[in-house]
């Protein structure tokens, strides 16, 4: 089992999570982050760091689309080890649902 980013961090992109993932399994992109689901050791500790609550067990039947997104942009964006800063309107995009269509494959800055 491996965590999944959601849709739910597109436009929030708040990073507490990357503070204490232990093995640096986050990778950035312009607009959200993921995690490598080879490298994710299943420890949870990222889960509720995420004020969006974008993170789940890929157990979680609401998981299912980004299952692979997170595969694979994990291999094209950059690794992420400490915390950035969030896009100044994270908090008005956080509980916005319908995200998917804003979602950039474009690679963010570590």
């Amino acid at each position: 089992m491996t965590y999944v980013v959601t849709e739910n961090c597109i436009r929030c992109k708040f990073m507490d999570c990357v503070e204490v993932c232990p093995v640096d399994c986050f990778y950035v992109g312009e607009n959200m982050l993921v995690i490598h689901p080879d490298e994710c050791i299943d420890c949870g500790v990222c889960e509720p760091e995420c004020p969006a609550e974008a993170i789940l067990p890929d157990s979680d039947d609401r998981v299912a689309d980004w299952v692979e997104p997170n595969r694979k942009y994990a291999t094209l964006w950059p690794n992420i080890t400490r915390k950035g800063v969030a896009p100044d309107d994270a908090d008005e995009w956080k509980d916005k649902p319908g995200k998917a269509e804003l979602f950039s494959p474009e690679p963010g800055k570590a």
